[in-house]
Formats: structure tokens, C-alpha cells, sequence
């Protein structure tokens, strides 16, 4: 069971209560972020378990392209 009910599918965007799409047949994740609380109390628990002190979970995060290429991407996107 997911951990929120409203999921929306990845391939089709419909939505749906399961985690698998019911008009695709596609993967269906959580429509919204888990709601965050700045008193939650297993927050140590947590990032001792996904071990975020650890360089190598520093290096594997996403990373944005820079601020001019994303501007470039844009203004091409808009010419087109």
C-alpha cells in the first residue's frame, strides 16, 4: 500500500488510488510530498538510516545544469 492515497501515473498523468495506472497500466507514484514538520521527532533516525552524512550520498544527488544553459534551453523553447 502506498504511504498516500492519491497517486497520479507517470506515463499517462491520470489519476488513480492503486500503484499501478488503471488506464495505462503504467507506474503510478504519490501526486504530493509527505507532509514535514519541523518538530518531527525521527528525523536522526532517518537521516542515520539513508546515511546523509556520508560523502558518497552528497555525490549521488541530482544536480541542476547552470543558470545560463537553462536560460539558453528557454529562450529556445519560447523561439520555438
Amino acid at each position: 500500500m502506498a504511504r498516500q492515497i492519491l497517486q497520479q501515473c507517470l506515463t499517462c498523468q491520470a489519476w488513480t488510488l492503486a500503484t499501478t495506472c488503471p488506464a495505462c497500466g503504467g507506474t503510478a507514484q504519490a501526486a504530493a510530498p509527505l507532509k514535514w514538520s519541523p518538530e518531527d521527532n525521527r528525523a536522526p533516525i532517518r537521516r542515520k538510516m539513508y546515511q546523509v552524512e556520508s560523502p558518497e550520498w552528497t555525490e549521488g544527488l541530482p544536480t541542476l545544469p547552470p543558470l545560463q544553459e537553462m536560460k539558453d534551453a528557454h529562450v529556445a523553447s519560447e523561439e520555438e
